[in-house]
């Protein structure tokens, strides 16, 4: 079987490109997809008129009598403006993504994970767990798809299809269940999986270094002290974010935890290893849309602000979820409404929904609203598994493996069968994932653990999103909420992803976290009792002890201050971290003194206001960082001149009296990235395998800020010469020389000329068709951009980068939202993108110039705003009766 991109996807697109050569031809089959956007359909199963207005941007609005009609009619619209994206989600969820996009080595992969996961098993025993009328409305809305879907040709659907269908061998396109639905919620979790990667990286760190103590320097576990708990209490103070990464003593290994050596294995180099890994994690989180495209410091902004400090008297919120690089967007915007809200029809929501999946994620109700940010909760676990004739050892006793077969279907090549092993803790993902395999092999383990043998521990994963639950219940239950109980109340049905809501009403602001969090056994081993280190499965003392009560999970209303600020740093001051792997809390630190100083002047917060505090681009590591560097001798004794010296120190001046502010046409901010991502490079890359390779996100800040504060560290040393031992200002100064030389080169020699945006470029690609490879003549009708951006991975306006592979933007806030509880048509609101996925329609991308720019477009929400905003107007009727 032909394992090359050019036996798939390239091939077939050629084909297009010659098929396609006529303008004209182009023109009308891009075109054929748009939809109908006024005037009156029949859309079989309402029960009444449905209307559907659009506003300049294309954004509907969907009114109904009844909620099955409702969501029946969102099952349409989505339908129109997003069918590809749909299908294709539900592909990737179901392991499928082969059988669509061709014989492309990373989608075998892809499905061979998810199929090893097997998300979409799960969602089928979650449909007979939700309510009743849960599994109406998602019956509903797979109406409506499939009313949109009949008796249109995939071309007729979209035009990637018409690329796609070239090679003649495209499968046909199928009825939408509510199953499919459901499993885009496993999609969000695994995208949301929390400290998985971390604990990934730890045992491939371990692999390399040998030492506990020196891998633990690299994962600092911040504390509440670190970085402002989401709600302050009395003695609480925002830290000073900038200077504290330098405090305090590095880490020590925990003496409890002396473990034997790694099970050493010289034919395996980890590097090779960390790579095949780190492939499949990224065109998962690529395909899905959601992950963090490989970017440290997956995260989100939220903040709430009482009315006591808002001009408009009532209290104020804004959201932006970091997601990665999607196109179509993410996101995809929606308002939904009954008519008459009652008991029978509670429905008046807006905000922002995904494709696929009916109801509305992150918005607002008349009464409340809402946004979200990942909690970091560590919810799941490695699990090293003594694997002998397929049977796992479990105290003492062999416990059978169950298997089952999965056979992937591949368009255009013979299908490929799997076998999936699962132990009592989860699937063995290491049969899926190289790096895996390569940590069963030498993660540490006690002195006492089993012999592994040649093939060392198998992997299984624990991971709460394998558990079938309820979390579909509380996303048509948050749509309904009119006050902080029935919203709390809503929440504890959010097992999977857990996620911290923050909270606003018309007169009080709170947050709630959720999710299904494990309770792990107290003990002394390596992790035990954290989840930070792959556990061993035989010894059932590293086994889950249920999970944490809803009412014990952290939650606030009514602050003292009147400020919520939830930006993936631990919730609270004084309890329990949920993750020993959170954000560091910069930009809980920076969003908070923002706040605080507003108010300490007395000036009245505005939606501007808010708007314009989504977009702060200051680095506060800035202040750390660029002393050291402006401090830092540059090379002498290696061959440097006095003339290439005076060649950096022409850049280095960039960084005299800068603010630490990283717009688009900064050219201090374009070198001090330069030299940072240098910095990692010289102090990590000579170690470190791929897979824990530094990303230059929060985390790393904090490790860099602890470095510096001890010259000598056995980390500034390159292992690569053994004969000398460098120190922390020869890895600085060769840092500034090489960025130097790295600018000249990419933007020229003058530093006054260097822009940050020219390096930081945001390209939006469809993930099948937009892709390089695909030739140009398609790729383009499937891509818009570049576009030039500010901020970066660890400010606010948290725009990532992966410092591994270059400057362009990897994740961003793949939406920013304010509402004024006091104006209901105060709001604001943009996407990345737009909300239609049609090379032709004028709503594709014409929320991108705004977004680049840091400009939102006003949100009506009001019946009356709604109808003044109105562009089109569709009405959808009934099939005549007889």
């Amino acid at each position: 079987m032909s394992r090359t991109r050019s036996a798939g996807l390239v091939a077939l697109v050629a084909l297009l490109v010659v098929a396609l050569v006529a303008t004209a031809a182009v023109v009308v089959l891009v075109r054929r997809p748009l939809p109908q956007t006024s005037g009156e359909l029949v859309l079989a199963g309402l029960s009444g008129p449905v209307q559907v207005l659009r506003d300049d941007r294309g954004v509907p609005t969907v009114v109904a009598d009844d909620p099955e009609d409702l969501f029946r009619a969102q099952g349409f619209v989505h339908a129109q403006d997003r069918f590809f994206q749909m299908d294709l989600r539900r592909h990737v969820t179901a392991g499928r993504l082969a059988e669509l996009v061709g014989d492309a080595p990373e989608a075998v992969e892809a499905d061979v994970v998810v199929r090893t996961l097997g998300w979409r098993r799960v969602a089928e025993e979650e449909l007979p767990l939700l309510a009743p009328e849960t599994r109406t409305y998602l019956q509903a809305y797979a109406d409506g798809v499939n009313a949109y879907v009949d008796g249109r040709s995939p071309g007729e659907l979209s035009a990637a299809y018409t690329a796609l269908g070239v090679r003649g061998d495209l499968p046909p396109v199928e009825a939408w269940t509510p199953v499919d639905s459901l499993a885009w919620l496993k999609a969000m979790a695994w995208s949301l999986r929390a400290n998985y990667d971390e604990e990934l990286a730890r045992a491939a760190a371990y692999g390399a270094v040998g030492d506990v103590a020196l891998v633990e320097q690299l994962f600092p576990s911040p504390t509440a002290a670190d970085a402002p708990p989401v709600v302050l209490g009395p003695g609480d103070t925002t830290p000073a974010a900038a200077t504290r990464p330098a405090d305090g003593p590095l880490p020590a290994a925990d003496p409890e935890a002396a473990v034997a050596a790694a099970l050493a294995d010289p034919s395996a180099p980890v590097a090779a290893t960390g790579r095949a890994a780190a492939s499949v994690t990224a065109v998962l989180d690529r395909y899905a849309g959601l992950g963090a495209g490989g970017a440290d410091g997956l995260g989100s902004n939220a903040w709430a602000v009482a009315g006591t400090h808002t001009e408009s008297g009532a209290p104020m919120l804004a959201g932006d979820p970091h997601l990665a690089v999607s196109f179509p967007s993410t996101w995809s915007q929606v308002h939904l409404r009954c008519r008459e809200r009652s008991a029978a029809c509670p429905f008046d929501v807006a905000g922002f929904s995904f494709a696929g999946m009916p109801g509305v994620v992150v918005g607002r109700t008349p009464e409340v609203a809402w946004s979200l940010t990942n909690t970091g909760a560590d919810v799941s676990d490695l699990f090293l598994e003594r694997v002998r004739d397929g049977s796992a050892l479990v105290a003492g006793e062999e416990v059978p493996l169950e298997t089952r077969t999965e056979t992937i279907e591949v368009a255009g090549a013979d299908p490929v069968a799997i076998t999936v092993r699962s132990s009592g803790h989860g699937p063995l993902l290491s049969d899926a994932v190289p790096a895996l395999a390569a940590a069963g092999r030498r993660a540490p383990v006690p002195e006492t653990a089993p012999a592994a043998g040649d093939a060392g521990y198998a992997v299984a994963l624990r991971w709460t999103a394998l558990t079938p639950g309820r979390s579909m219940d509380a996303v048509f239950a948050l749509g309904a909420v009119t006050g902080w109980e029935d919203f709390r109340e809503a929440a504890s049905l959010l097992e999977v992803p857990g996620q911290t809501l923050v909270y606003a009403d018309t007169t009080r602001v709170g947050y709630q976290v959720t999710g299904s969090v494990p309770v792990r056994q107290r003990g002394t081993g390596l992790g035990q009792q954290d989840g930070t280190w792959p556990r061993p499965g035989w010894d059932p003392a590293y086994d889950w002890a249920g999970t944490v009560p809803f009412e014990d999970l952290p939650s606030a209303v009514d602050p003292a201050d009147g400020l919520v600020v939830s930006a993936n740093q631990q919730a609270t001051a004084d309890g329990p971290a949920l993750s020993q792997d959170l954000d560091q809390g910069y930009r809980a630190a920076r969003i908070r003194a923002a706040l605080e100083a507003q108010v300490s002047e007395g000036r009245p917060i505005t939606v501007e206001d808010m708007a314009a505090l989504q977009g702060d681009d200051v680095d506060p590591f800035a202040e750390v960082l660029v002393p050291a560097l402006l401090s830092a001798p540059l090379p002498s004794g290696d061959g440097t001149t006095a003339e290439q010296r005076d060649f950096t120190r022409e850049a280095t001046a960039l960084l005299r009296g800068w603010d630490g502010s990283t717009p688009p046409d900064s050219a201090a901010a374009a070198y001090y990235y330069a030299v940072w991502s240098n910095v990692l490079r010289l102090t990590f890359a000579d170690q470190l395998p791929d897979v824990a390779q530094p990303s230059g996100g929060s985390r790393w800040y904090t490790v860099v800020g602890r470095l510096l504060e001890d010259p000598d560290s056995p980390w500034w040393d390159d292992a690569t010469t053994p004969a000398v031992v460098e120190t922390r200002d020869q890895v600085l100064g060769r840092a500034l020389v090489d960025a130097r030389l790295e600018l000249t080169a990419k933007l020229g020699a003058d530093p006054q000329e260097w822009q940050w945006g020219r390096l930081h470029r945001l390209t939006l690609r469809n993930q099948v068709l937009g892709t390089d490879g695909v030739p140009a003549p398609v790729r383009s009708l499937f891509t818009a951009g570049p576009v030039e951006l500010g901020g970066s991975g660890s400010v606010v306006d948290a725009t990532s980068w992966d410092a591994r592979r270059g400057y362009d933007v990897v994740a961003l806030p793949s939406l920013r939202m304010v509402v004024d509880m006091g104006d209901a048509d105060a709001g604001r609101w943009v996407d990345v993108a737009g909300v239609s996925e049609h090379p032709w329609s004028g709503h594709r991308t014409d929320q991108l110039e705004t977004y680049a720019e840091g400009g939102s477009f006003p949100w009506a929400f009001t019946p009356e705003g709604v109808a003044a905003a109105a562009r089109d107007e569709l009405t959808l009727v009934p099939r005549p009766q007889g």
